[in-house]
C-alpha cells in the first residue's frame, strides 16, 4: 500500500502545477511539495549523484559572475538555479530509486497519461451539458486556465492550459500511435493506446500539432517511408486542415507567426500577439547571446536582458511583453541564459542519445527513445520552464536508455562474435580425448 502511494505521489509531482500555494518570492506549486517530502529520504540513501553537480557547476559559478556585473541579478538566478537543479536532483534520485529500470518507469507514465487522459475526456462530456464542474477545474486548482475552442472546450485535462497537456503527453501519444499501427501492446494496451491517440489531438494546440508532426516524421524514419506514409501523411493533412479552418487560435498563431517572421513589422497589432512575443523574445535572445556567447548571462538572466533588448523599446512597436520570464521557448533561454554551453550540452544529448529501430536492443528501447525525444524537441521550440511537467525525468530517462542500450548492444555484439570464434575454432587433442569425443 505504501509503495503504491508512494508511486502515486512521484507521477503526480509531473502534473501537479496547476495549484500554487503562494506566490511570493517565488511561486511554490504543489509539486514541489512533494519534493521537499521525498529529498530527505532520497540524500540519505543516496548522497549527491555526481552527474547533476558537474552538469550545474559552470553554471552556478558563470551566473554568479555574471550577477556581479550586473547583467542578471541574484534573486532571479538563485531562484532559477535552485529550482532547475533541485529538479533535476529530485528525478536523478527517482530514476536510482527504481534502479534504473527505465522500462518500468515509462510504463508507470504511460499510465499516468492514460488517467489524466481520461480526465480530459470527463471535461469534453461535461462542456456539452453543461456540468460545468466537470469542465472547468479552477474549483480544484488556482493556476488553472479553462480553453474554449475545438469541440467546445480544448483539452487540458488537470493542466493549467492545453499546450502543457500536449507537450507532457507527447511521449505517450507517440507509444500509443506505434501501438496502434504495429497492432502491439507495448508497456499499456491498445484500448489505453487508442484513448490517449483519440484525444490528444482535441487540445488544438499548436504544441500539439507539432507533436503530431514529429511523430509521423520519427514512425516514417524508424518504420518505413513508402508504406506508412500513406496513412501518416494525409492523417497529418486532415489534422492541419481541420485545426487551420476550426480552431481561431491555432489559425491566428500559424499565419501571425509565418507573417512576422517574413515581414519583420512589428507595428501591427493584427499579428497574433503569441507570434510577436515569439519574434521578440528570439530577438532578445540572439542580441544577448552576441554579447555573452559562452555562458549567457546566466540561469535566470533573460528578464534583464529582455529589458534592454526588447523590441517593446522602439515606437509605435506592439507592446506585448509575454513570456519575459522564460523566452517562451527553452531554445531561445538557453541561447540566452546559458550560451554555447547549455546549447551544445542539450543539442549533442538529443542528437548523440537517439536511438533508431536499426540501433536498438529490442523494440521497447527505440520506442521510448523516440517518444522522450518528442517531448525533448517541442519544450525546445516552445516551452520556455525549464522544469516544468517533470521535464528533467524525462532528460534522465532519455539520457540513461542511450547508455544502456549501447552497453546492452555492445555485450550482444561480442557474444555473436565469441560465437562464431568459436563455431570456426579448429579441435585440439583435448578437445578429441574429450568424454564426449570417445
Amino acid at each position: 500500500m505504501f509503495r503504491k502511494f508512494s508511486i502515486f505521489l512521484i507521477f503526480a509531482s509531473l502534473y501537479a502545477f496547476s495549484y500554487v500555494f503562494f506566490k511570493v518570492p517565488f511561486e511554490f506549486y504543489l509539486a514541489y511539495l512533494i519534493f521537499v517530502l521525498y529529498m530527505p529520504f532520497f540524500f540519505a540513501k543516496f548522497g549527491i549523484p555526481k552527474w547533476p553537480v558537474l552538469v550545474f557547476m559552470p553554471l552556478f559559478f558563470s551566473g554568479i559572475i555574471y550577477c556581479l556585473t550586473g547583467d542578471n541579478n541574484f534573486q532571479q538566478f538563485f531562484k532559477t538555479f535552485i529550482g532547475f537543479f533541485a529538479s533535476c536532483l529530485f528525478y536523478h534520485y527517482v530514476v536510482q530509486s527504481y534502479d534504473f529500470d527505465l522500462k518500468e518507469l515509462f510504463r508507470l507514465y504511460l499510465i499516468s497519461a492514460y488517467v489524466v487522459t481520461i480526465i480530459g475526456i470527463v471535461q469534453l462530456v461535461s462542456y456539452p451539458i453543461g456540468f460545468k464542474p466537470g469542465y472547468n477545474f479552477l474549483w480544484i486548482f488556482n493556476k488553472w486556465n479553462p480553453s474554449y475552442g475545438g469541440l467546445g472546450v480544448r483539452i487540458s485535462s488537470i493542466f493549467s492550459e492545453p499546450a502543457y497537456y500536449a507537450a507532457t503527453i507527447s511521449p505517450a501519444f507517440f507509444t500509443s500511435v506505434y501501438n496502434l499501427f504495429q497492432r502491439q501492446t507495448l508497456f499499456i494496451s491498445k484500448f489505453q493506446s487508442a484513448v490517449i491517440a483519440i484525444v490528444f489531438p482535441l487540445t488544438f494546440s499548436s504544441l500539439g500539432i507539432l507533436a503530431i508532426f514529429f511523430t509521423i516524421i520519427l514512425l516514417l524514419i524508424n518504420l518505413g517511408t513508402i508504406r506508412y506514409s500513406l496513412i501518416f501523411v494525409p492523417l497529418l493533412a486532415v489534422t492541419i486542415d481541420y485545426s487551420y479552418k476550426n480552431v481561431p487560435e491555432f489559425r491566428d498563431r500559424w499565419d501571425g507567426t509565418i507573417e512576422i517572421y517574413t515581414t519583420d513589422n512589428i507595428y501591427d497589432y493584427d499579428i497574433h500577439g503569441s507570434s510577436f512575443v515569439l519574434y521578440n523574445n528570439s530577438h532578445v535572445a540572439w542580441e544577448n547571446f552576441k554579447k555573452h556567447p559562452i555562458f549567457g548571462t546566466g540561469l535566470g538572466g533573460h528578464p534583464t536582458a529582455f529589458d534592454k533588448y526588447t523590441l517593446t523599446q522602439e515606437e509605435g512597436a506592439v507592446q506585448i511583453d509575454f513570456n519575459k520570464m522564460d523566452a517562451n521557448s527553452m531554445f531561445l533561454r538557453l541561447m540566452s541564459e546559458t550560451g554555447v554551453y547549455g546549447l551544445a550540452f542539450m543539442i549533442l544529448l538529443l542528437i548523440r542519445s537517439w536511438i533508431s529501430k536499426s540501433n536498438a536492443i529490442d523494440n521497447e528501447t527505440w520506442v521510448m527513445s523516440n517518444g522522450l525525444t518528442i517531448i525533448i524537441m517541442v519544450y525546445l521550440i516552445r516551452q520556455g520552464h525549464y522544469f516544468l511537467n517533470g521535464f528533467p525525468l524525462f532528460l534522465w530517462m532519455y539520457y540513461y536508455l542511450s547508455v544502456q542500450n549501447k552497453h546492452a548492444m555492445a555485450q550482444k555484439k561480442a557474444e555473436i562474435k565469441a560465437a562464431e570464434i568459436a563455431q570456426f575454432r579448429p579441435s585440439t587433442s583435448e578437445d578429441r580425448l574429450s568424454p564426449g569425443h570417445i
